[in-house]
């Protein structure tokens, strides 16, 4: 199969007058070749959510299952997600060792996507929507814990607040291939920089539940901004980060592509759904915004499509855009296969139309929307 008559964007350019071959579920070719006639718009490679809480209706935390993790996929393939990173929220040690036996039933049953888990949680201070009895400093124990789910899965990637993770605990994490991402905490500038020494390479979902900018206190925000060892994700929602400031801290994050984008999603993701329940609490859908019942926010109603959109409106370059959904997501958990159109990478795809809405979709070379 030939796709042609869009732009492509291969996950740094854009090109004109290419063509992208596919067969056996890769990319074969590109070039000048002419094929099935998109009639415009972008063809990118699929987008990398590094942060899915739910989806298609379900909440790994409600139900950590293979079952839930087929729903979550095939709802975000639909919204141009072709690979998620399913995102555990603070939950005891007991659902944390299902979610990692979910991930496994579910790549033996062939659901395809799924790149690891993202455990975000117990070792956090500012609580947001996680249950605040559960937060707990980290241990020895768990330290070994993580790196045999580090083994088993491929990718593990561990949301803590620095404050309750020794600098010993991370170096270890890192050493055993856990992807050690601070948030969620009361840290300062200091304490986050001398985490990033230590080995933490990412910062979640960056201005939320952290310590803010300050002109004498920079906290985790200055920390994330300023040093450019530190990947730092974007829910690009214009809620959880105001829009006049999204072009701002792509101007202002220190290291070349160190920006990425997240859904932070919930269960209402490719749903229509109005309200869903997480640890038992109750999380309203409403003006595009998930709160509990108090007015915290619980996640994002947002897709990654929307959130590109939000940055090129912002100011951002449509380009630099697009490589926050798709190539630098990839790259941060170490998937330099993926967030490319290139030959042999995998054939996930996107067609955006001329206002960046998802019109198309393929994972493996299989059209799934």
């Amino acid at each position: 199969m030939i796709l042609s008559g869009a732009r492509v964007f291969d996950g740094v350019k854009l090109h004109d007058g290419m063509g992208v071959a596919l067969e056996e579920g890769r990319v074969l070719a590109t070039g000048p070749l002419e094929g099935d006639d998109l009639g415009g718009g972008i063809l990118c490679p699929g987008f990398v959510d590094i942060q899915v809480n739910g989806g298609g209706g379900a909440m790994l935390n409600e139900a950590p299952t293979a079952q839930t993790l087929r729903l979550m996929s095939e709802a975000h393939a639909k919204l141009g997600a072709t690979s998620i990173l399913p995102t555990l929220i603070t939950a005891p040690l007991e659902v944390f060792q299902d979610a990692v036996n979910a991930v496994v039933e579910a790549r033996q049953e062939g659901v395809q996507g799924l790149v690891g888990l993202h455990l975000e949680g117990p070792h956090l201070t500012r609580a947001g929507a996680h249950d605040p009895e559960l937060l707990r400093p980290m241990t020895d124990v768990d330290v070994k814990l993580y790196c045999h789910a580090a083994r088993v899965l491929g990718c593990l990637k561990i949301t803590v607040a620095p404050e309750l993770v020794s600098d010993n605990h991370i170096n270890s994490l890192v050493q055993c291939g856990v992807i050690v991402s601070l948030g969620h905490t009361e840290a300062d500038y200091d304490r986050c920089r001398t985490a990033s020494q230590a080995g933490a390479s990412v910062v979640t979902h960056l201005f939320n539940a952290m310590t803010g900018l300050q002109h004498r206190a920079p906290g985790c925000v200055g920390a994330a901004l300023a040093d450019p060892r530190l990947s730092a994700g974007l829910i690009a929602d214009g809620m959880h980060v105001h829009e006049g400031l999204l072009a701002t801290v792509w101007r202002a994050k220190a290291g070349v592509d160190r920006l990425f984008l997240v859904s932070d999603a919930m269960a209402v993701a490719g749903t229509e759904m109005t309200e869903f329940t997480l640890n038992n609490r109750r999380v309203m859908r409403s003006g595009g915004r998930l709160t509990l019942e108090d007015g915290t926010l619980a996640g994002a109603d947002l897709d990654l499509s929307t959130a590109v959109k939000n940055m090129v409106n912002a100011g951002v370059p449509l380009e630099e855009s697009l490589a926050m959904a798709t190539r630098v997501p990839a790259d941060v958990i170490g998937r330099d296969d993926l967030g490319r159109i290139e030959l042999g990478s995998p054939a996930d795809l996107v067609h955006l139309d001329d206002d960046l809405n998802v019109q198309a979709v393929w994972r493996g070379g299989q059209r799934v929307l």
